[in-house]
């Protein structure tokens, strides 16, 4: 099972990431850990490009080829880098995906953990507010989970997804 966690800086992938993956026993792949790491030791510029979500795709089917669960954390701002989650499960047999979009409806609470927080990696810098609310973010038109943490708390996030997983378990359960 991938599950992939998109959304914009600030809206709670990372906390709902870290725990669902503790809860689940999961690989745990961040893009925002690999490219900071192909910056600070390779000498990439701001602008990767691909380069981090074409790592974490090998990551992740290479532990969904171990039959280890994964949780993607990662913005997945376009439609190719969401396709590429799709391309990674597709050409592994009997994987799976739920594609969990996370979202702040609430501006001013969005803003406020924007501006709040504190670097989990170190040496990372984190974006401003004023760079969450004009990066470039194409609305999805793919079916996908939408948890809203400005109504959920991370723990409540977790359930939801949790739920989705059962859900999806007994509309497709696995071969013997």
């Amino acid at each position: 099972m991938l599950i992939v966690l998109s959304g914009l800086p600030g809206t709670g992938k990372t906390t709902i990431g870290k725990a669902l993956a503790a809860k689940r026993s999961a690989a745990y792949v961040r893009v925002d850990e690999i490219e900071h790491a192909l910056k600070r030791h390779f000498g990439f510029d701001q602008e990767i490009g691909p380069a981090g979500y074409v790592v974490a795709f090998a990551i992740a089917s290479s532990n969904l080829k171990l039959g280890n669960v994964v949780v993607a954390d990662s913005v997945n701002p376009v439609p190719e880098s969401r396709q590429g989650w799709r391309d990674v499960v597709r050409a592994i047999d009997g994987a799976r995906l739920l594609e969990v979009e996370v979202i702040c409806s609430d501006e001013n609470e969005h803003r406020r953990r924007v501006e709040g927080r504190a670097p989990d990696i170190d040496g990372f810098t984190l974006p401003t507010w004023s760079s969450v609310a004009s990066h470039d973010y194409v609305p999805w038109t793919e079916p996908r989970l939408i948890v809203d943490t400005a109504l959920l708390s991370a723990h409540d996030a977790v359930s939801t997804i949790e739920k989705q997983l059962e859900a999806m378990s007994e509309n497709c359960p696995r071969s013997p």
